[in-house]
């Protein structure tokens, strides 16, 4: 099994909706800045209160970007889940987590019981277009094909970063999305590169923590409880942390976002809550290691000098390129320098935090191994974003920079002794903590 792209989503959702016409519906909920479609797989409630068209991709010979839309409701009475995938180009097990979820409703129809399901199937196919790892065999594969966009172009941080008449198509698609369903939950599906798995909630969600922890351990998938993430948050349980209400002095932890701005809270208008949920791609025993470490503040000055010191070297690189060259032909280019720009400008302020007065006198060992596992890839991130622009140029600067992506790479992966999550268990792990969140919120209908 391997990560479908945006156009396999959207042909395996036609056929659902094919094959299942009186309780599946595809439709169009918008377009990106590109023009790609964004597709929302919607499954009726199982007492037959939901309803609407089905329209899609194939739906017309001459079928264009909009062919085969319906602009009105297809939710009827009743309650309605929102699923979110590929919200982060760099994270693409949402979508076939999407697909599996929507087959498994259809062959158990319990949790439709007076509830439409509803998965937006790509938020970001422009980035999905970047990001070329259908099947990364190692931690250098991956990152040879690497892209995240900047904040600002994220379609659920875009409104913690913008005013509001500069959201992106893909932002006000989804928040059209959000009001159009009220969902009781909504779920982003996001995956790291190496750790384990973790629960962002933006209510607490009691009980989730058993059965999130009794899958994790299943399925071989370490619980990052120290995620950086979620740093000095609410934890009900084990790698289940809970987002700071609006208002509270605490915000996103490291960044320069405020989670409680995106998209995540916009569900709060209808007495929504969101879960956020997590799994890895390479999984690490350390980020699962309770112990308390001896000197967090040491371990925390290490890391920070040690990013500073590895941005540099690629912002050294990085400002080779900005005079003398020739315009860049590859029309990838400026998304990727863009995005190498947001993560340099990022680095300052966070090394300066992990060395600030705010900084942890006690921590665990998986607190500070989630913080080394944050900083190495922050600096390997925008190198290897880099290096695929000098790639495509045959830049002489690229031969240097790839030595120190694939040391980068290595170096991180025998650190943490990654161990590869077969895709189906990603899936399975993210399925099952998508249904347990539904049956413990046990929304009532409307």
């Amino acid at each position: 099994m391997r990560y479908p792209t945006p156009l396999e989503l959207a042909l395996a959702a036609r056929a659902l909706a094919d094959d299942q016409p009186g309780q599946v519906r595809l439709r169009q909920a918008g377009t990106s800045r590109a023009g790609q479609p964004l597709w929302v797989l919607s499954i009726g409630p199982a007492d037959g209160t939901g309803g609407g068209p089905t329209a899609g991709p194939g739906a017309g010979t001459n079928a264009g970007p909009h062919a085969g839309t319906h602009a009105g409701p297809v939710a009827g009475p009743g309650r309605n889940v929102l699923v979110v995938a590929g919200a982060h180009a760099n994270e693409p097990v949402g979508g076939a987590t999407a697909l599996s979820l929507a087959r498994h409703l259809l062959h158990d129809p319990g949790p439709r019981t007076g509830c439409g399901w509803h998965f937006l199937l790509c938020a970001d196919p422009d980035g999905a277009r970047l990001h070329r790892t259908p099947r990364p065999y190692s931690l250098l594969e991956y990152h040879r094909h690497f892209f995240r966009p900047p904040g600002p172009e994220q379609p659920e941080w875009a409104p913690s970063l913008l005013p509001p008449d500069r959201l992106p198509p893909e932002t006000l698609a989804l928040t059209a999305l959000i009001d159009e369903l009220r969902p009781v939950l909504q779920v982003s599906l996001h995956a790291t590169d190496l750790g384990g798995s973790w629960v962002q909630l933006t209510r607490d969600i009691p009980g989730l923590a058993e059965p999130f922890a009794k899958s994790a351990a299943e399925l071989r998938i370490p619980v990052e409880n120290g995620a950086s993430d979620a740093a000095g948050w609410l934890s009900p349980g084990p790698g289940i942390f809970v987002i700071p209400e609006p208002g509270s002095e605490a915000a996103g932890a490291f960044h320069p976002e405020d989670t409680r701005l995106s998209t995540w809270y916009h569900a709060h208008r209808y007495a929504g809550t969101t879960a956020i949920v997590e799994v890895p791609m390479w999984a690490s025993d350390l980020v699962d290691d309770p112990a308390p470490h001896p000197d967090p503040r040491r371990a925390l000055r290490v890391l920070s000098e040690r990013l500073t010191q590895d941005a540099a070297l690629v912002a050294r690189v990085r400002d080779g390129t900005r005079s003398g060259q020739p315009p860049y032909a590859d029309p990838d280019a400026e998304p990727l320098l863009r995005a190498v720009d947001w993560t340099l400008a990022l680095i300052p302020r966070i090394a300066a935090e992990w060395t600030g007065p705010d900084a942890p006198a006690e921590a665990t060992a998986a607190y500070v191994a989630s913080i080394d596992a944050f900083g190495r890839r922050l600096s390997l991130r925008a190198a290897a974003m880099l290096l695929r622009v000098l790639r495509a140029r045959d830049d002489a600067a690229a031969p240097d920079l790839d030595r120190l992506v694939t040391g980068w790479c290595e170096e991180f992966a025998a650190r943490f002794q990654a161990r590869w999550v077969p895709v189906a268990t990603q899936v399975e792990h993210q399925s099952r903590t998508v249904l347990a969140a539904y049956e413990r919120l046990a929304p009532s209908p409307r």
